[in-house]
Parts: structure tokens; C-alpha cells; sequence
């Protein structure tokens, strides 16, 4: 049980310190916290009564994809799901205790890194539909990037133009701009 107790030590880590305080999905955190526990759990007894490994694995694939299959989850939940199934899956395989938490640790650690954005900023992007059809010229592309932080009051670095439609004088346009420290 001191596996058990390590995987929701670290399950519980990267939800109250990493996913929770980012995204404030409360509905989500119920899912991974029991999908981790439940497949720590059929794995723990799979591999009592001497069923591989492969087949335990097996097992993990047909519960991620039966449900999360046809939901609209984002990528970055679904990143979450594997992290938190394949977690279960780490506490329940006989390991020494010190090798699991260095793994665990590891896997906490990565997570961190690269959600938290310590080192990397984090990029957001929105469609808009923009009506000013003689700025998407390539010559007026300061000027489209200086009308489209003005309206949107966002610090646009850039943008794509990803389809124009000149029967309505419209395009259709992705911006660009960093995650503020302070808001998310």
C-alpha cells in the first residue's frame, strides 16, 4: 500500500499544485483523480493473479478510449488523462519504493516545467473576424497589427490570415499574443 500511497501523493500534487490552480476545473480533477485510482487499482489486482503486464496496458487503452473517445476534451486534458492513467499504472507495477518516487518525482517535475511556463511563455491565440479588408495587404502589416491590438486591447505579436472572403469584405484571422503573469 505504500504505492498506493506514493501515486496519490503525486495524483494529488499535480492537481492541487499544477492543473487545478491553472484551470479551475473542478469536474475535471474528479475524473483524472478516479481514473488514476482505478487504474492503479485493476492493475495492482491484474498482476496478483499473474496477468501481464501487456494486458493490464491493454485493459488502461480501452478505458481511456471508451468514454474520452467522442468528448470534446482539449489536448492539454487529455495530456492529463494519460499522465494521471499511466501514473495508476507506474504505482501499481512492483517497484521499490525509492524507484517509484523517483519516477513520480520525475513525471511531477516535467509537468511542472512545462505547464507552469517558467521558462517557456505561453503563446494564446484567438480567430477573429476582421472587416478592414485593405490592411490584410502584405505592405500594410504594421499597420493590421497595430489595428488589431487597439481593438482587442491584447499585445499582439503577430497573426494569420486564414481566409478571405470578398463577397462579405471580411477575413478570417488567428492573433497571437503572451499569457499575461497575472490573469489566465
Amino acid at each position: 500500500f505504500w504505492n498506493l500511497l506514493i501515486n496519490i501523493t503525486t495524483v494529488l500534487l499535480i492537481i492541487l499544485l499544477i492543473y487545478y490552480p491553472a484551470t479551475k476545473q473542478l469536474e475535471s480533477v474528479f475524473t483524472f483523480f478516479m481514473f488514476n485510482l482505478l487504474i492503479f487499482m485493476l492493475t495492482f489486482v491484474l498482476n496478483k493473479i499473474t496477468l501481464s503486464i501487456g494486458a493490464a496496458f491493454g485493459l488502461f487503452a480501452v478505458f481511456s478510449m471508451l468514454r474520452y473517445r467522442t468528448e470534446g476534451i482539449t489536448l492539454k486534458d487529455m495530456t492529463y488523462l494519460f499522465i494521471f492513467i499511466a501514473l495508476g499504472l507506474i504505482g501499481a507495477i512492483q517497484r521499490k519504493h525509492y524507484q517509484l518516487c523517483i519516477i513520480d518525482g520525475i513525471i511531477f517535475c516535467f509537468t511542472f516545467i512545462l505547464d507552469v511556463n517558467l521558462f517557456i511563455k505561453h503563446e494564446l491565440y484567438k480567430l477573429v473576424e476582421y472587416e478592414n479588408i485593405e490592411l490584410i495587404k502584405p505592405e500594410n502589416s504594421q499597420l493590421m497589427l497595430d489595428d488589431l491590438k487597439k481593438r482587442t486591447g491584447l499585445n499582439i505579436h503577430r497573426y494569420r490570415i486564414e481566409k478571405i472572403n470578398f463577397l462579405r469584405d471580411t477575413a478570417d484571422i488567428i492573433i497571437y499574443y503572451y499569457e499575461k503573469k497575472h490573469s489566465k
